[in-house]
C-alpha cells in the first residue's frame, strides 16, 4: 500500500498521523460528525458524497480505511464493496448504515465488510471501530507461524496459505482464523471470538461469527480445519 496516501493531508485540511479514511456518505451531517471526530483523534478524513466518486477515491487514495454508507447515489455502498474485494482490494471496510435488516447486515458481511455500525451510533464507537480495524489489517509483534495440515498462517506477514496458494482474508476472518489456531483443541464461544476479533461483543451479535466462519470455510475449501460444536461455539483441532 502507497504509504504517501496514508498519510496525505485530508480535504479539511487537517494533517493525519494515523492514516487516511475514506467516507462515502450521502448525508452531510453525519459525514461531517463522522469526520470530526475522526479528525479530532488524529486521523486524515476525506468525504465523498456519491458512490460512482467514491469508488474512484478508494482506488486512487488507498485510504487505510473505508467508512461506507450504504443508500448512496449512482453505486450503493454493497456493491462498492463487492467491486473492492472482487479487484483484491481488502482495505478495511466498515459499513454505517440506517438500515436494521439482518438481511443486510450479512449480506455486507459475506461481501467481505470487516464491521458493521448501524444508525444512530456513538461517534466514539465509530472512531473505536476504525482503529480496531485498522490495527488489525496492519498487523502486530512477531508471532510463530500457525500450521493445521496444508494450512499455514504467518501472524507477522498477515498471511495465510494452503500448500502454495496465498489465501485472501478480511482482518476480521484472519484474526478469527488465528484466535482458533492459538487455542488448538479449545471450543471457543460466539462471544470469545468476538472479544477476540472485535475487542468487544458489545455491538455484534452470534450470527456475525456464524458468517464470517461461513466465509472462511468458503476461502479454505477442504483445508478449513474449523469444527463447529452446535450450541457452543467453534474450534481447531489440536496439534
Amino acid at each position: 500500500m502507497d504509504n504517501a496516501a496514508r498519510d496525505a493531508t485530508p480535504n479539511n485540511g487537517t494533517p493525519s498521523n494515523k492514516g487516511l479514511v475514506l467516507i462515502i456518505e450521502d448525508e452531510k451531517s453525519i459525514a461531517d460528525l463522522e469526520r470530526l471526530y475522526l479528525t479530532q483523534s488524529g486521523y486524515g478524513v476525506h468525504v465523498e458524497q456519491n458512490g460512482r466518486t467514491g469508488l474512484s477515491q478508494v482506488r486512487a487514495l488507498r485510504p487505510a480505511a473505508v467508512i461506507l454508507d450504504i443508500g448512496l447515489p449512482e453505486i450503493d455502498g454493497v456493491e462498492i464493496c463487492r467491486l473492492m474485494r472482487e479487484a483484491g482490494d481488502w482495505t478495511p471496510v466498515l459499513f454505517v448504515t440506517a438500515r436494521d435488516d439482518e438481511v443486510d447486515r450479512v449480506l455486507g458481511l459475506e461481501l467481505g465488510a470487516d464491521d458493521y455500525i448501524t444508525k444512530p451510533f456513538s461517534p466514539r464507537e465509530l472512531v473505536a471501530s476504525v482503529g480496531s480495524v485498522i490495527r488489525r489489517s496492519s498487523g502486530g509483534a512477531r508471532e510463530r507461524i500457525y500450521r493445521s495440515g496444508t494450512l499455514q498462517l504467518d501472524p507477522a506477514a498477515r498471511a495465510v496459505t494452503v500448500g502454495d496458494a496465498a489465501v485472501d482474508l478480511t482482518a476480521t476472518e484472519f484474526d478469527l482464523l488465528a484466535t482458533l489456531l492459538r487455542h488448538p483443541g479449545t471450543v471457543m464461544s460466539r462471544e470469545q471470538l468476538l472479544s477476540s476479533a472485535w475487542g468487544s461483543a458489545d455491538y455484534s451479535g452470534s450470527r456475525t461469527v456464524d458468517v464470517h466462519i461461513a466465509q472462511l470455510r468458503a476461502k479454505l475449501g477442504d483445508a478449513s480445519p474449523i469444527r463447529t460444536h452446535r450450541g457452543v461455539g467453534y474450534s481447531v483441532a489440536s496439534r
